[in-house]
């Protein structure tokens, strides 16, 4: 049995985006998590402000995943019809490159800023906003490398 590294590199690609941007945003929420936890046993109240803060870093896991989809879809992973050449393949693997990194890492740095915001929320809890925006800036680093995969395995010529 011949190996199919068009297949191979596609599968990998798709598994790089999910765990690597998974990761990420797993460690960024368990950050955000840990700071709420602690807000929250001194003052119940701030649970939803805290809950806010605390999601933000797991939309990179959805991207991730999002571009896993699209790259097994391309590749024909998820219907059995995968026949790539080794090019195609290792393009598809490519383009998972800027949202496993850039999920992963953006990831880490917004529960990081989400926690400061928890921390802000908890002393001034009417600067809820400003947390949020903090936190939000980041977002746009994480949206950049999925739209620069989403258009990189949109490039790639299957077939």
């Amino acid at each position: 049995m011949e190996l199919q590294w068009g297949t191979i590199f596609a599968a990998a690609g798709a598994a790089m985006a999910a765990v690597m941007a998974g990761v990420g945003s797993a460690l960024g929420v368990g950050l955000a998590g840990q700071a709420s936890a602690g807000v929250v046993s001194e003052d119940p109240d701030r649970f939803g402000s805290c809950l806010l803060l605390q999601l933000l870093p797991g939309t990179q896991g959805i991207y991730g995943l999002l571009i896993a989809f699209v790259i097994a879809s391309k590749a024909g992973l998820l219907t059995g019809a995968a026949a790539l050449s080794a090019t195609a393949g290792l393009n598809l693997f490519l383009a998972a490159i800027p949202i496993a990194f850039g999920g992963l890492l953006s990831a880490i740095a917004q529960g990081k800023v989400a926690v400061a915001g928890i921390n802000l929320v908890a002393k001034k809890p009417e600067e809820q906003g400003k947390a949020m925006l903090m936190t939000v800036m980041v977002e746009t680093y994480a949206v950049l490398a999925l739209l620069i995969s989403f258009l990189l395995v949109n490039g790639v010529k299957v077939g």
